[in-house]
């Protein structure tokens, strides 16, 4: 059958490439002429070469124009076979090729890798074949970059099929939509040269070489055109798209268009940049983090930090102002956990003073490279007001912290009150609630401790200022900055450190006792057997119970919603237990000798007021670890809750499995939780959220991003990666702990079954309270992520564990076996050859 362009019938046997011709033919574009055979078994070969002959040219363009082709998702690009420079007597065998095309190997494997149906006989464009100055290809949109206000052309001598296959390089441009060259790339001129020749041989329009080596294959002018040409395209199909255009004696052709494959996501290269980082996050939300805790995160951050702005006397037309700022401070990207570092600068920014403390405020979030200035400054111009009211507004502030400071116990006890009301379980057994009651407990929740988390908030604060003059005292008046942590080796009785303890006290009395230990040791008993033989002695049994009644919620990655508690699952307790019953049996245990901070070295009035910071510095940093457990406390019991909504909605058919809620948001949760009646797509969600995870791939450390986020925008990362040479034999983080230790080290990744050998170093990407119970066992604590505040420096120096945190890529430069020297002054770790 022959269908011509301006036919209305049979459009549908036309094919994706006809087709978009059909329709453009309509704009009044420079088109060269055609007509498509759709089945030539219907068409006689005397029809064919009269249709042909009307075409008023001597060569053909044989094109495939089949119905999966170029298509929005997957082009097909080159897989069925094109002719150029066809003759009127080979036309009828290539229109056959062209069919038979459809059954190749190629095409076969596409659609298989695809997931597409068997394609079916291609119809066949039949076109007035060109013969081209120069040719190329146009997106009307950049498809790396997604910009929508890009345009990139490539180009080359004669035909573009050299372009498409490869076998010519090209020149390129990108340019905007006012025409400004944004980038230029002109080829080696030579490598064209060769396939102009080979095609168009004759053809005495084309420059000569030499001519060709002294101007690119396109005018500015042209270039123009060219970008022209695909926004007409574009504008006419309402999305960006890739086309093939040709120039022939001066005038610019359109050969096809076709949507841009797979640009899912796209935007303006005005939009602003967003830069995501994982520093400090990462501790506590590391790895793959599922959607129920995110969405809880969020929603915790948001009011958190709102609610800091209003403890800092920020005036509330501003905070009201930011509303969305306070609802973007995290992002869920891949299935990770990411700080919106221009949501926080902007939260920061609203403090009066911001431009002058910028450095400051860094060093407080613990971010491993500056903001760019520019975004800064787009910042602080949003939020920028007079010299005057800064001024005021610093004042104010002032006054305010002066307040906060003096009142401080007094919140913390108040917090802790409402702390312990709220998390009574006498008024709230979460096993008897129904699904509405279990909502208007997480309200309360909410309402009572989320929205009025101010004395944490305030007590990190002045704990980052107060240690970071401490560190400025011991660097002017001591010449030494690092001798800060030995300072701070007995900060309290930091809550942390008792795990440690008591599972030592266990582990003492395990290895008095053969039978037991041997029993805890066994691969042949599940934990629960474990359980039950340690708590056959009484004294070991109120040990134990009274370890979970404190410690209980405590577990690995202990703010993820998703993770069983030591309550749930006490493997690693029973097996820190008898790793260290193990220990103690062999001799090898040796209990921490008691060290006393150092004596200071002043006198005077420097002397007064360096105790006087580093009292307040202990007393801040001792509180920052307690207040964070009572965080553990909190998160464990909004996890029981989670849990329980998870077993009602699975019992009710909502969901397959409890564990499928951590798939849902939070509000989607509570929403159900209230309605009961409307929660039948419950499923298809959770099956689509399982599916997107199938495509999640592990981002950077830090990246930035432009436009909306989804889960196919690009993520240019920011910080390049080190690569891991080998050639040097030191490590370089930042001393959290004073002490040198020799010693092989362990790399652990995940610490739920792991055991620590007798005097080995524990590496790790990160740790959290979980892991708390390997540290009984280690000699020494290499740690890639973390700050000198965060749970590993604080703890480590409790427990007087020499400990260097934030070393690049430790758990990939060390492994398993590895011979080091660490310091914990100094940060540095040195691998070594010589056996100890």
């Amino acid at each position: 059958m022959i269908i011509f362009p301006n036919t209305k019938e049979h459009q549908h046997l036309l094919g994706g490439k006809a087709l978009a011709l059909s329709k453009l033919a309509e704009t009044g574009l420079n088109i060269p002429e055609w007509f498509v055979i759709a089945d030539s078994k219907s068409s006689s070969v005397g029809s064919i070469k009269e249709e042909a002959q009307a075409l008023d040219t001597e060569l053909f363009a044989v094109r495939s124009s089949a119905t999966h082709e170029d298509g929005a998702d997957h082009s097909f690009a080159g897989l069925f076979e094109s002719y150029l420079y066809v003759t009127e007597g080979q036309l009828v065998d290539r229109i056959h090729d062209v069919e038979k095309s459809a059954a190749s190997t190629r095409v076969a494997s596409y659609t298989e890798n695809t997931e597409h149906t068997e394609p079916t006989t291609p119809s066949v464009i039949i076109q007035r074949m060109l013969t081209p100055e120069v040719s190329g290809v146009a997106f009307s949109a950049n498809p790396v970059t997604g910009y929508l206000d890009h345009t990139v052309i490539a180009s080359v001598w004669g035909t573009g099929s050299a372009l498409v296959s490869g076998e010519a390089d090209a020149d390129s441009w990108t340019i905007d939509t006012q025409g400004n060259l944004i980038e230029e790339k002109i080829a080696r001129k030579d490598t064209q040269h060769v396939h102009c020749k080979h095609s168009l041989e004759g053809v005495q329009s084309i420059p000569t070489p030499e001519e060709r080596v002294l101007a690119p294959s396109l005018t500015e002018h042209q270039r123009l055109e060219v970008r022209d040409l695909a926004k007409c395209c574009a504008d006419h199909f309402g999305s960006p798209q890739d086309i093939e255009w040709a120039y022939e004696n001066g005038t610019l052709y359109l050969l096809q268009s076709r949507p841009i494959t797979n640009l899912k996501h796209s935007c303006l290269s005005s939009d602003p940049t967003t830069i995501w980082d994982n520093s400090n996050i990462a501790e506590s939300y590391s790895g793959l983090t599922s959607t129920m805790t995110f969405s809880f995160a969020e929603r915790a951050y948001e009011n958190v930090y709102r609610e800091f702005c209003r403890v800092l006397s920020v005036p509330e037309t501003k905070i009201l102002a930011s509303d969305a700022i306070f609802k973007n401070m995290l992002g869920h990207i891949h299935g990770h956990v990411f700080y919106n570092l221009n949501s926080w600068y902007h939260v920061l920014a609203l403090f009066p003073g911001f431009s002058l403390n910028r450095d400051f405020m860094e060093q407080m979030m613990g971010v491993k490279e500056p903001m760019p200035d520019d975004i800064v400054n787009d910042i602080l111009e949003q939020t920028r007001v007079s010299k005057a009211s800064d001024t005021f507004a610093l004042l104010g502030t002032c006054i305010g912290l002066f307040r906060n400071f003096n009142s401080l116990n007094q919140q913390i006890d108040n917090f802790y009150q409402r702390l312990h009301s709220a998390l009574d379980l006498k008024r709230n057994e979460i096993s008897k609630m129904n699904l509405p009651a279990l909502s208007n407990h997480y309200q309360e929740l909410e309402s009572q401790l989320l929205k009025k988390w101010d004395a944490p908030l305030i007590n990190d604060f002045f704990a980052m200022i107060f240690y970071g003059v401490l560190g400025s005292l011991c660097k002017k008046w001591l010449g030494n900055e690092s001798i800060r942590n030995k300072f701070l080796i007995d900060a309290g009785d930091i809550i942390s450190a008792e795990p440690p303890r008591r599972i030592t006290e266990m582990a003492k009395q395990v290895a008095a006792d053969d039978e037991l230990c041997a029993l805890l040791n066994s691969s042949d008993l599940n934990t629960q057997d474990k359980v039950n033989q340690l708590t056959q002695d009484p004294i070991l049994k109120n040990k134990y119970l009274e370890y979970l009644e404190k410690f209980g919620d405590r577990c690995l990655e202990e703010l993820k919603l998703e993770s069983p508690s030591v309550s749930d699952d006490p493997t690693s307790l029973v097996s820190s237990i008898a790793g260290m019953a193990n220990r103690i049996r062999s001799g090898a245990y040796k209990p921490t000798a008691s060290i006393s901070p150092p004596e200071v070295p002043l006198k005077g009035l420097k002397r007064k007021v360096f105790n006087w910071v580093l009292k307040y510095t202990r007393q801040l940093v001792c509180n920052r670890e307690n207040l964070r457990f009572e965080r553990t406390r909190l998160f464990g019991r909004v996890r029981k809750i989670i849990v329980a909504m998870g077993r009602h909605f699975s019992s009710k058919g909502w969901i397959d499995s409890p564990d499928d809620i951590f798939h849902l948001t939070l509000l989607e949760s509570l929403k159900a939780a209230q309605d009961t009646e409307n929660n039948h797509n419950l499923k298809k969600l959770v099956e689509k959220r399982k599916h997107e995870a199938k495509n999640f791939t592990t981002p950077p450390d830090r990246f930035q991003t432009k436009g909306n986020l989804n889960a196919n925008t690009p993520l240019v990362q920011t910080v390049p990666t080190v690569p891991s040479t080998g050639t040097s034999n030191d490590l370089n983080g930042t001393g959290a702990c004073p002490g040198v230790i020799k010693g092989r080290v362990r790399v652990i990744h995940d610490p739920r079954n792991a055991t620590l050998q007798e005097g080995e170093i524990l590496v790790a990407q990160q740790t959290d309270p979980g892991w708390v119970v390997l540290f009984p066992a280690a000699s020494g604590l290499l740690v890639e992520r973390g700050s000198l505040l965060s749970h590993s420096a604080i703890v480590a120096r409790e427990l007087q564990l020499p400990c260097v945190v934030s070393i690049p890529e430790v758990t990939k430069k060390l492994k398993t076996g590895d011979l080091v020297e660490m310091d914990g002054s100094t940060g540095i770790v040195r691998t070594i050859t010589d056996e100890i």
